[in-house]
C-alpha cells in the first residue's frame, strides 16, 4: 500500500524547518548505508548525532503520530528518529531496497522495517527531478508531493531517487515497524477503519458502527505483536 498522508507539516513549519536546515553543514550520505547501498547512494545528509536533526525529527514524529490516517495505516509501534537528506546537482539514488532491521540511535533498541516514510520539505516547482519512484506489484509509481505531505510505503519496495537536475530536494525520511507484521492484514485494517470513519459521518454513531469496531479490534489484539 502506498499512501499520501498530507499536511503532516504546515507552510510556515516547513519554512522554519528549511531555514534551519540551511544553517547545518551536510555529510556524504554515504556514511549511513552499507556496502551495496554506497554503490549507488549520491547525496548529502544531516549527521545521524545531529542536535538540530533530533529536534526537527521528534516534532515530525509528533505531528504523524496525532495523524489519523498515518496511525490507521501504519498502526505504529516505533519508529526510528527521522533522518534529513539534501539533492542537488545530479545527485540521486539508485534502485535499492530499505534493510530488514535499523537500530535506534540513542538507546539499544532495533525495529523491524516495515514501513518506510518520505516526508517532502521542498516544493515540487523547487527543483526538476528528483521523483521517488517505487515498484510494487502493481507497476511503478513516481511520488512528488507538497512540502509537508508525506508519503508512506512497503520498506520491502525495490524504490529510486532520480537525478536532481536543478535545484534542491530537501526530505525527511525514516522507518516504522508495525505492531501488525502482515501488509495485507495492515491494509485489511485500514480499510475496515476508514470504512467505519465513512459510515459515522454519514450516519452517526450506530449499533453497526459499533458492531464493526468491535471486530476491528479484535482483530487488532490477534495480530498484533507487542
Amino acid at each position: 500500500m502506498l499512501l499520501h498522508i498530507p499536511e503532516v507539516l504546515s507552510k510556515a513549519q516547513v519554512a522554519q524547518f528549511r531555514q534551519q536546515l540551511a544553517a547545518v553543514n551536510w555529510t556524504d550520505g554515504r556514511e549511513t548505508v552499507g556496502p551495496q547501498g554506497a554503490l549507488v547512494k549520491n547525496n548529502k545528509q544531516l549527521p545521524v548525532d545531529s542536535s538540530l536533526g533530533r529536534e526537527l525529527g521528534a516534532i515530525i514524529l509528533q505531528a504523524l503520530y496525532q495523524h489519523p490516517l498515518f496511525m490507521a495505516a501504519a498502526i505504529p509501534l516505533r519508529s526510528v528518529p527521522p533522518l534529513f537528506n539534501s539533492y542537488q546537482g545530479g545527485e540521486h539514488y539508485g534502485l535499492h531496497v530499505d534493510g530488514a532491521i535499523r537500530g535506534v540511535p540513542g538507546s539499544s533498541l532495533s525495529l523491524r522495517t516495515d514501513l518506510s516514510s518520505t516526508l517532502f520539505l521542498s516544493e515540487p516547482d523547487d527543483y526538476e527531478g528528483g521523483e521517488l519512484q517505487i515498484q510494487d506489484t502493481f507497476g511503478l509509481h513516481e511520488v512528488k508531493l507538497p512540502a509537508g505531505d508525506l508519503i508512506l510505503y512497503p520498506s520491502s519496495s525495490l524504490h529510486q531517487v532520480l537525478p536532481v537536475t536543478s535545484g534542491e530536494r530537501v526530505c525527511s525520511f525514516f522507518w516504522t515497524q508495525s505492531m501488525v507484521r502482515s501488509a495485507e492484514q495492515r491494509q485489511m485494517l485500514f480499510e475496515l477503519d476508514q470504512n467505519i470513519q465513512s459510515l459515522r459521518q454519514q450516519f452517526g454513531e450506530t449499533t453497526q458502527s459499533v458492531a464493526l469496531t468491535s471486530h476491528y479490534h479484535n482483530l487488532v489484539r490477534m495480530w498484533a505483536e507487542l
